[in-house]
């Protein structure tokens, strides 16, 4: 399936395990790619996609900082004019490898950093690029919370389960907002999936046989290619939804 060739995405966690898929498969489908992440990642992995032929550019921002959100937003648009798509990716766990973060024991700074990462970083990125999309008749906007963010999470702490129930709250208020302006606002929710950390950390043959019925993890490609769909002129009639991705763990 194509996509516009007209068509720029930005990517928030650009150059992480899911991110990377994401990016790569909206460049193959056509669209100009910016690969957004909090390091130099976010180049390197631009130039790879260029070396491949696709297009794409690699900034680096901290999502969490209005100032340099702002700053971005406004250099993306004086070269492109605009953003077709944000997929909001971008988000991190304050925990250590194999521990887990107790609910009565989190710190105020850490809380405050996982939200201002995971949940207002999705909303300054909103802030500076969903009014053109309405002005324009088009838009895709695509947030990335987990299985955590509907059912808790006792391993990623109460504020990473906070923050990413918030994305879909909001989601589903501004998909209220701006879908008669022909902006689809939607959330993926993936279970536990084989990133870079979950192969570190690995996963238990046991917990699978106990609580994913499809009995193995999630893979990127799989995420990016939900993503993909709801990025779509073929999505245009879904919006406000939460798209889980968890192999059956978890079935609202």
């Amino acid at each position: 399936m194509a996509m516009h060739e007209s068509r720029v995405a930005l990517v928030t966690g650009g150059a992480g395990s899911i991110g990377r898929r994401i990016c790569r498969r909206l460049a193959e489908a056509g669209a100009h790619v910016v690969v957004v992440d909090q390091s130099d990642r976010a180049r390197a992995y631009a130039a790879e996609l260029t070396a491949d032929g696709l297009k794409a550019e690699g900034l680096v921002c901290d999502v969490s900082d209005e100032a340099a959100v702002a700053t971005l937003a406004q250099d993306v648009k004086a070269r492109h004019g605009k953003v077709d798509i944000l997929v909001n990716n971008a988000g991190i766990v304050l925990r250590k490898e194999g521990t887990k973060v107790p609910a009565l024991a989190l710190s105020l700074e850490d809380w405050s950093r996982v939200l201002a990462v995971n949940l207002t970083g999705a909303f300054l990125f909103v802030r500076a690029f969903v009014p053109a999309m309405t002005q324009a008749g088009w838009g895709r906007v695509i947030n990335m919370s987990s299985m955590g963010g509907r059912v808790g999470s006792r391993i990623n702490g109460m504020h990473y389960s906070a923050s990413k129930a918030g994305l879909i709250g909001m989601s589903r208020t501004l998909a209220l907002e701006v879908s008669r302006a022909g902006v689809t606002v939607n959330v993926i929710a993936p279970g536990r999936i084989l990133t870079d950390m979950n192969q570190a950390e690995g996963t238990s043959d046991q917990l699978i046989d106990t609580f994913i019925p499809a009995g193995r993890l999630g893979t990127p490609e799989e995420v990016a290619a939900c993503a993909f769909y709801l990025a779509s002129d073929e999505a245009s009639y879904v919006t406000g939804a939460i798209l889980d991705i968890n192999g059956g763990w978890y079935m609202p």
